[in-house]
């Protein structure tokens, strides 16, 4: 059976699938290569090394990402929207957290053109409109979103890893995670409305 030829997107997408199986820390490019059946000098024909590689994945796993949440909050506004897009971070978390992994180690910015730069933006962006409906002001907003960021990736990544070990439910925690967020967030927006 003739291979499938191979280019930048699909070497990415492959490694991507493969690292959500193994862990992004096993990510080689003799893996790599296996799971497509080529020899890995093959691969260097169509990414530079392991490190372009996996800055790919960072960039697909950003947008990937963006478009999950976005999906998730459409047409929703304040605490719905809030659950929504926090609990389509957790299920992208957890069904990809290979890529997810990637995303976090491997997205730094190489430079002016890098297209990690847009896959970023619109994952902000996306959080940003999480929040939208709490009408918080611009000072308020990037507080809102780097908590935001820091609980549900702390949670996201804890429950992928497979940290919650207690007998408790962790959708009954999450939830009660987001209802505290939720309240928050309406006691600042409200504190606000008050002392003006």
């Amino acid at each position: 059976m003739p291979r499938a030829r191979l280019t930048p997107l699909s070497v990415t997408e492959a490694a991507a699938a493969l690292i959500d199986e193994i862990g992004f820390e096993n990510l080689s490019m003799g893996l790599v290569a296996e799971r497509l059946g080529v020899k890995t000098p093959a691969l260097y024909k169509h990414v530079t090394s392991q490190a372009d590689l996996a800055h790919r994945i960072a960039v697909m796993a950003m947008a990937e990402f963006a478009d999950a949440i976005r999906d998730a909050i459409q047409g929703r506004a304040g605490s719905e929207a809030l659950a929504a897009g926090a609990q389509a971070m957790r299920t992208y978390v957890l069904e990809h957290p290979g890529r997810y992994a990637a995303a976090d180690a491997a997205a730094r910015v190489t430079g002016p053109d890098d297209p990690i730069i847009p896959a970023v933006e619109r994952v902000v962006a996306s959080w940003a409109a999480m929040l939208r409906g709490y009408h918080l002001d611009s000072g308020q907003e990037i507080h809102a979103l780097r908590m935001l960021r820091s609980v549900l990736h702390g949670f996201s990544t804890l429950e992928a890893a497979g940290g919650f070990q207690i007998d408790a439910s962790v959708d009954d925690s999450f939830t009660w995670m987001i209802n505290f967020l939720d309240r928050g967030l309406l006691d600042i927006t409200t504190g606000s409305a008050t002392a003006g």
